[in-house]
């Protein structure tokens, strides 16, 4: 039997204005496209409507503190996350894999490439976060990565279409947490 190809190591690379309009596809076909409905990251059965658009993408790369975190893989654009220094903690957002090459690892590859990031460039010593409390697979997904609830919610902006159209009228956002522990030598 051959062995199984080995897929290429992502590299990681700050955004640029350049990089806006691939931004903005990966990110609505991972939640909102075609694409999307065959990924477990699909939100279509929770929102209609647009989950980002270039506006609001240029906007947390050209603000201070934010970096907006791809994953590349031979030239390609294969996620991205959002992670922005507050105080002393770090924020993870805007996090989406191409559906095509979920699971894979590269998602959770990204998460500590974030989280490393964080805690070496500004000395967090806490990753937080916003998930849709609907979502209880992808809550299971960071809980298996160390995230833990912290109690705290957050209501859904209502009204607010650029961040999609709610199909339900219950939506809230929890809080995660996450201590960024130096590595052990």
């Amino acid at each position: 039997m051959a062995p199984m190809p080995h897929p290429s190591i992502p590299l990681y690379r700050a955004a640029t204005a350049a990089d806006v309009p691939a931004l903005v596809a990966l990110v609505e076909s991972a939640y909102r496209g075609e694409s999307g409905l065959r990924s477990w990251t699909t939100e279509a059965h929770l929102f209609d409507g647009q989950r980002t658009d270039a506006e609001n993408v240029a906007g947390l790369i050209g603000r201070g503190g934010s970096v907006v975190l791809l994953a590349e893989q031979e030239g390609v654009l294969v996620a991205c996350c959002h992670v922005e220094r507050q105080g002393s903690q770090g924020y993870f957002g805007m996090f989406a894999v191409d559906p095509g090459r979920q699971m894979a690892g590269l998602g959770g590859a990204l998460l500590a490439e974030a989280e490393r990031m964080a805690r070496d460039a500004w000395r967090a010593d806490v990753m937080r976060m916003t998930v849709i409390e609907q979502r209880a697979e992808l809550v299971a997904w960071y809980e298996r990565r160390g995230y833990r609830l912290t109690g705290e919610t957050r209501p859904f902006p209502y009204g607010q279409p650029q961040f999609g159209i709610p199909r339900r009228d219950d939506l809230s956002f929890v809080w995660m947490s996450k201590p960024l522990q130096e590595a052990i030598a």
